[in-house]
């Protein structure tokens, strides 16, 4: 293995990586299925856990985007070094 090779490998598996704990860190929506009145929540933990989870969900997205251009650029340079 070359070093660029090992590079790219390093940089996709801390990709892999980052897209797991981001979305290990959002909250499921099923959370308050139970609670019918919302007495439980205040207006400002519901306002933070939305700016929370607006904040993952486009981190989320970032993150796979990269995932995807990473691997698409890993898989064009091996073809092009095995040739």
């Amino acid at each position: 293995m070359t070093v660029p090779e090992i590079v790219l490998g390093i940089v996709l598996i801390l990709a892999a990586l980052a897209i797991i704990v981001v979305v290990l860190l959002q909250e499921g929506h099923d959370r308050d299925v139970g609670v019918v009145t919302g007495g439980a929540d205040t207006f400002l933990s519901q306002n933070s856990a939305r700016s929370i989870d607006t904040f993952l969900a486009r981190w989320t997205k970032i993150i796979a985007i990269a995932f995807f251009i990473l691997v698409i650029a890993t898989n064009i340079f091996m073809f092009t070094v095995s040739k």
